[in-house]
């Protein structure tokens, strides 16, 4: 897979689709790679051109061990969409990613031609939290929190349906460097987007699943209430890491979505 180098750091991606069809660039969780995406993108196949990679410490992207923002994290994706010469794109992520692409769609409102956030948070208290987190993870490795962490991510429903895939996850958890995990630990524990969503402008899903401990409907309605153009979906039986559970719901929804925003219609309409 093909690596490229934004600002010093490499990063391992994907890009897939027609030449000439709009990007929809997809930015992963904490702790998962581009392949956390698999099953979702078949639904944009011949449509669109899809744009999948690493975030920064995690898969096959660098890591610096040193703190970051939020926002450094969207200008990584920004770098790389320059770097790939891709002027706009429709923004997706999930979420850390959704929180990347928050930050971008508000630091930059004309780069985004709309964005997706799964599963996320505009605000996710607190930084001691996330610091233990991180510190545990320095100490013992992913392997210290991945019980825990795929607790949260899948109902128990889909872990006795479908073992092959949470397997998947689980090992791709496992292989996340510590270090990697820790410093993203430390810019989820030190964000707060609140008083940036209304400078996001853009068409807006908000995916949440019913089921989802970490980041529940109640922090995809506040991102919404910030929001001018957004709309939300709360799906059942999905906990959340929802673009794996419920991949072709949230991949109907997505794709319902764009068309809508490429023909110009208002959300929700």
């Amino acid at each position: 897979m093909p690596q490229i180098t934004v600002a010093g750091i490499g990063f391992r991606y994907l890009l897939e689709g027609p030449d000439d069809a709009p990007v929809v660039a997809f930015s992963n969780s904490l702790g998962a790679t581009l392949e956390m995406w698999d099953a979702l993108i078949p639904a944009l196949a011949g449509r669109f051109r899809t744009l999948r990679y690493d975030t920064r410490g995690h898969g096959g992207s660098d890591t610096r061990d040193r703190p970051v923002a939020v926002a450094d994290l969207a200008q990584d994706l920004a770098g790389l969409l320059d770097t790939l010469g891709i002027d706009r794109a429709h923004l997706v992520g999930l979420s850390l990613g959704g929180m990347t692409v928050q930050a971008l769609a508000s630091a930059d409102p004309e780069r985004a031609l709309s964005a997706t956030l799964m599963a996320t948070a505009a605000y996710m208290p607190s930084t001691q939290s996330w610091d233990e987190r991180a510190a545990t993870v320095r100490a013992h490795g992913t392997a210290s929190v991945v019980e825990a962490t795929l607790g949260r991510w899948f109902t128990p429903d889909f872990v006795r349906r479908d073992p092959a895939a949470v397997q998947s996850v689980r090992e791709r958890f496992l292989a996340c460097d510590p270090a990697g995990y820790a410093v993203c630990c430390g810019a989820i524990g030190r964000m707060d987007l609140r008083p940036a969503l209304s400078a996001i402008t853009t068409p807006t899903l908000v995916i949440a699943g019913r089921d989802d401990p970490s980041t529940p409907p109640a922090m995809a309605e506040e991102i919404c209430g910030g929001i001018v153009q957004a709309e939300l979906v709360v799906l059942p039986r999905a906990a959340h890491l929802l673009a794996v559970e419920r991949a072709e719901a949230v991949g109907s929804y997505l794709r319902a979505f764009l068309d809508r925003t490429a023909r110009g219609a208002e959300p929700g309409r």
